[in-house]
């Protein structure tokens, strides 16, 4: 979507207000024992307590309101009787429409460390991600923003998930352009101002494909390993975006 006046932009505001908070009262309420499915609960109290709708729910029947993914999972997990412990990453994807209008954001974090391969792999990623916005302004190429993720990654000695992007967004939840982690040399279209995109990076211990684990939503790292995701729902503009999912 571009954005066509103030309707638009307070609109996509609004919404990206919502899985904001959403997102933060999951993070708050995140406890060692707790199972994912009554994190997702809170998720959805949330959801309903603003009149918005889960996105994956709504237009894909994805059984939970939040994609709520463990350790292997890459994406797309759902919540469920899996148990939360100590040492475990965990990402959680917040998708939602309200007044027609769609958001998009997600946060990963080592849950109770303070070091190690998956505290930088977080690090990692999430830098990625302030990078990647750096860079998307009107008139850069689309696949400028996934070569800042590459870059990023890989001088961390981590790779990216090529086969999961992030993605043009507005009216709805998946629109054009696909949004990559990786320079996609075929890619020739430039961002544009008032252009809606959610940006997310999928920096990854290894692997560079996701594959579905067989449960026909969850997807998993090919190599068996970690992935770390980070995203935000901006409106690109000829400086820094507007990041529309920031409280």
């Amino acid at each position: 979507m571009t954005i066509q006046g103030q309707k638009d932009l307070d609109g996509l505001r609004e919404s990206g207000k919502v899985v904001a908070e959403t997102l933060e009262t999951m993070k708050a309420a995140l406890r060692e024992g707790m199972t994912t499915r009554e994190l997702d609960l809170i998720g959805a109290a949330v959801l309903k307590r603003h009149g918005a709708h889960s996105a994956p729910s709504k237009l894909y029947r994805f059984p939970g309101t939040t994609c709520i993914s463990v350790n292997e999972e890459a994406a797309h997990g759902i919540p469920g009787d899996r148990v939360i412990r100590k040492g475990d990453l965990i990402n959680i994807d917040v998708s939602a429409e309200l007044n027609g209008y769609y958001a998009d954001t997600g946060f990963s974090v080592p849950f109770g460390m303070e070091k190690g391969e998956l505290v930088d792999l977080c690090l990692c990623s999430h830098r990625a991600l302030k990078n990647a916005l750096g860079a998307a302004r009107a008139g850069v190429k689309i696949n400028r923003v996934g070569e800042v993720v590459e870059q990023t990654a890989r001088a961390a000695g981590f790779s990216v998930i090529r086969n999961l992007a992030g993605h043009g967004i507005g009216r709805k939840l998946h629109e054009d352009p696909s949004i990559l982690s990786w320079k996609d040399p075929r890619e020739r279209g430039r961002l544009h101002k008032g252009m809606a995109l959610a940006v997310e990076t999928f920096v990854s211990t290894g692997g560079e494909f996701a594959v579905e684990n067989g449960d026909g939503w969850t997807l998993v790292a090919d190599d068996g390993g970690f992935v770390a995701q980070y995203e935000h729902t901006i409106v690109v503009t000829e400086g820094e975006p507007l990041v529309m999912t920031r409280l």
